[in-house]
């Protein structure tokens, strides 16, 4: 899978890159990421890539000019169903488990990292397939939203994970938030792991731990169980 992700801030993606799930796929060739600064496709020597809104208003709006050449590099000859343009914006549809699943099956991704009071309406009308939000608040752009989606869809792809079971078996994926988890010392400054656990007793494990995933989701997310 291939990702290019349009930004103002190559550099913040520098650490996330090295890290993790995100570098092992990289290293193994599952997952291809390119980042590209907007700024490069500035017509100015000032490599600008803003100005003010046109009928007034705080704030500065993404020009079109380099993000239609900055898009058109990323898509190079691809077209339709092989890539999806996706601008990152709190106005978008929210990100969840299965979008995530929906993604890890596009093989070319292009994400706009929005800044400031937004991009160009042209932009949006003429080159973004969908608009998606990590949540119901405002952040100062779109890079942070871009690594958290990059992080949910890696870990789906095949073999980018040493258990191919990991992803499957996680919040969300069940319909349900996890479990509680345990490992060694069996007992810690007074707290002792559930006896179920160490039973060896798989059937009664896995009632145990269905009872206590739907447990937790009654108490922290109930309207996960009500759908």
């Amino acid at each position: 899978m291939r990702f290019d992700i349009i930004t103002i801030f190559p550099e913040l993606f520098d650490g996330f890159l090295e890290c993790g799930i995100v570098r092992r796929a990289r290293q193994s060739q599952i997952l291809d990421v390119r980042i590209v600064n907007l700024r490069d496709f500035a017509a100015d020597k000032h490599r600008t890539v803003d100005d003010r809104p046109f009928g007034g208003g705080e704030g500065m709006v993404l020009m079109p000019g380099p993000l239609f050449d900055a898009v058109e590099f990323c898509r190079g000859k691809e077209s339709g169903a092989e890539v999806q343009v996706v601008l990152l914006s709190p106005q978008g549809r929210l990100w969840n488990q299965e979008t995530a699943i929906e993604f890890a099956t596009i093989p070319h991704a292009i994400f706009i990292c929005g800044r400031y009071e937004g991009v160009d309406q042209r932009v949006v009308d003429s080159l973004v397939d969908r608009e998606i939000s990590i949540g119901d608040f405002i952040l100062t752009g779109g890079e942070v939203p871009g690594m958290v989606i990059l992080d949910s869809v890696v870990r789906l792809l095949p073999g980018a994970l040493g258990n191919k079971e990991s992803a499957v078996n996680e919040s969300f994926c069940t319909g349900l938030l996890d479990f509680p988890q345990y490992t060694r010392p069996a007992e810690f400054r007074g707290m002792s792991v559930p006896e179920v656990l160490l039973s060896g007793d798989h059937a009664r494990i896995d009632r145990w731990r269905k009872q206590r995933a739907l447990q937790k989701t009654r108490e922290c997310r109930p309207e996960m169980v009500k759908k």
